[in-house]
C-alpha cells in the first residue's frame, strides 16, 4: 500500500474550514491527514509549492448521453473530459435512450464507470418511467442500483400531482429531487430569452416566468411534502429571490448556477451562433447579477456545469432547429476564476465550498473533503496557469463551447481519484 505525500500546497478543505499551506498524505485509497507525519516514509511526493490542494471537484449536473447517443459523448469520454476539468465525481442525468429509470439502467453507469477508470460516476435517476412525466419510475429498485437522486431533467414534470408524489417518495429514502423548471406552454418553439434581444432578432423567446412560475410550484409543494428540492440551472433573478425567500422560511430548498448563466447574455445570440443556445437560455445582464449575488450569499450553494454535449451535425443546423447545449466540463475551473474569483465576488474557499462539500451533501454522497478517513479524491489546482481556451483539445467527444478563444487563467494540474492519478497536465494537452 503506498503512501503519497502532497507537499507545500494551499490546502482548502471547506468542509473542516482549513485554508493554509501544509502538506496532504493518503495512505491507499484514504486520507491519512495533513501536516507533517513523523515516521512515515512517502513513496510518493508531488510537490504543489503555489497551488492549491482541495478535495476532488463534483459535478452534479452532467450529461453523458449513454447509453442511445453515444456519437455525441460516452461514459468513457465525458469522464476523461472531467478529468481534465479537475472534477473527479459527477452525477450523470437520466435523459439517455433508454432514460435511466430502473435499477438495471443505474448498475450499468457503474459498470461503464468502473471500466473507464476515469471518474466516480454516480447516477441520477428518472423521476417518471419513461421521463414520459405520466407514472412514477421505480425509485426503491433506482436506489438499489445506486441513484443518488432523482429528476427528468431535460423535461419539466408537468404533473403537479406526479411531482408532489415524488418528492414524497424521495423524502422515504432521503434524497433529492433536482427540478428542471420550465413551463413548456410558455417556452414552445422558442429561441432564446424573451425580451429585447429577441424581439430585435426576430427571433420567438422564452420569458423568465416559464422558469420562475415552475420555481414558485415546486417550493410549494416541497413545503407542502417536507421533501428535498434542488432547482437546477437557475437563469433568472425572479428564481433566485424565490429560493432565498423559501429558505429563510425554512424550506428544504437549494439552487444551482451553471458558469455560462453568470458569464454571457442573450446578447451573444446575435451572432446567431448555436453554441449560445440552451435552456434555459442567457437571460441578461441584471439576471447575472442577480445569480452572482445569490452565490455570494449562499442562496446558490452549488455550482454545475449542466454539461451538454451535442455531435458536431447537430449544432451545425439552423438556429431554431439546432438542439439546446453546451460543453462545460474542461471550463469549469477557468470560467469560475475570471467571472468569480478575479472580480473579487467569491474567495476560493467559498468557490470550492460550492463545487466539493456542498453538492455531496446534496447528493449525500461520501465525497467532497479532505478529512481523515475519507476518500482520497484530490485536486490541485494551478491558479495562476494562463491559457487559450480550445475546444479542439478537448477530451470530450463534443465541440460545442461558446468560450473558445477565450484568454483565462486557473487548470488542473493533477487529479487523483481513489488515492490513483488519474490525470496530469504536461503542458501539452
Amino acid at each position: 500500500m503506498n503512501t503519497l505525500r502532497i507537499s507545500n500546497g494551499r490546502v482548502i478543505d471547506p468542509a473542516q474550514q482549513f485554508d493554509q499551506i501544509s502538506d496532504v498524505w493518503v495512505r491507499g485509497n484514504s486520507i491519512v491527514g495533513f501536516g507533517p507525519q513523523h515516521q512515515v516514509q512517502a513513496d510518493i511526493i508531488l510537490d504543489a509549492t503555489g497551488k492549491i490542494v482541495c478535495p476532488g471537484l463534483i459535478d452534479m449536473h452532467v450529461h453523458l448521453r449513454e447509453p442511445g447517443r453515444e456519437e455525441d459523448e460516452t461514459i468513457a469520454t465525458g469522464t476523461a473530459s472531467a478529468l481534465a476539468g479537475g472534477v473527479t465525481s459527477v452525477a450523470c442525468m437520466p435523459n439517455t435512450e433508454p432514460a435511466l429509470d430502473s435499477q438495471a439502467a443505474a448498475e450499468f453507469v457503474y459498470l461503464q464507470a468502473a471500466r473507464a477508470g476515469n471518474t466516480n460516476v454516480f447516477p441520477v435517476g428518472a423521476i417518471t418511467k419513461a421521463r414520459k412525466g405520466e407514472e412514477l419510475a421505480e425509485m426503491g429498485g433506482l436506489v438499489e442500483g445506486g441513484a443518488v437522486a432523482f429528476t427528468d431533467d431535460g423535461s419539466p414534470v408537468v404533473s403537479a400531482e406526479i411531482m408532489r408524489r415524488a418528492l414524497e417518495y424521495c423524502r422515504m429514502f432521503d434524497k433529492a429531487v433536482l427540478s428542471h423548471c420550465e413551463d413548456l406552454d410558455l417556452t414552445r418553439d422558442g429561441v432564446m430569452n424573451e425580451g429585447f434581444e429577441s424581439m430585435r432578432l426576430g427571433l420567438r423567446g422564452m420569458p423568465a416566468a416559464a422558469e420562475e412560475v415552475m420555481v414558485h410550484r415546486d417550493i410549494a409543494l416541497c413545503e407542502l411534502t417536507g421533501g428535498r428540492l434542488h432547482i437546477m440551472h437557475v437563469s433568472t433573478a425572479g428564481s433566485v429571490d424565490l429560493i432565498r425567500r423559501a429558505r429563510q422560511h425554512g424550506a428544504r430548498v437549494s439552487g444551482e448556477a451553471c458558469p455560462h448563466h453568470f458569464t454571457l447574455t442573450d446578447k451573444c445570440l446575435r451572432t446567431f451562433d448555436s453554441n449560445y443556445k440552451m435552456a434555459p437560455p442567457l437571460r441578461t445582464d441584471s439576471d447575472i447579477q442577480a445569480i452572482i449575488a445569490g452565490l455570494k450569499d449562499g442562496t446558490l450553494e452549488v455550482i454545475s456545469t449542466d454539461h451538454a454535449p451535442h455531435a458536431p451535425e447537430k449544432k451545425m443546423r439552423e438556429l431554431n432547429l439546432a438542439p439546446n447545449g453546451i460543453i462545460g466540463l474542461e471550463t469549469l475551473l477557468p470560467i469560475c476564476v475570471l467571472a468569480l474569483i478575479e472580480p473579487g465576488h467569491l474567495t476560493w474557499p467559498e468557490l470550492i465550498e460550492k463545487l466539493t462539500i456542498n453538492p455531496a451533501r446534496i447528493l449525500s454522497i461520501d465525497r467532497g473533503t479532505l478529512r481523515a478517513g475519507a476518500v482520497a479524491d484530490i485536486t490541485i489546482i494551478d491558479p495562476s496557469a494562463e491559457w487559450t481556451i480550445d475546444p479542439n483539445k478537448f477530451r470530450s467527444k463534443s465541440r460545442n463551447c461558446p468560450f473558445a478563444g477565450w484568454k483565462v487563467r486557473g487548470r488542473a494540474q493533477t487529479v487523483i481519484v481513489n488515492g490513483e492519478v488519474r490525470y496530469h497536465f504536461n503542458g501539452k494537452s
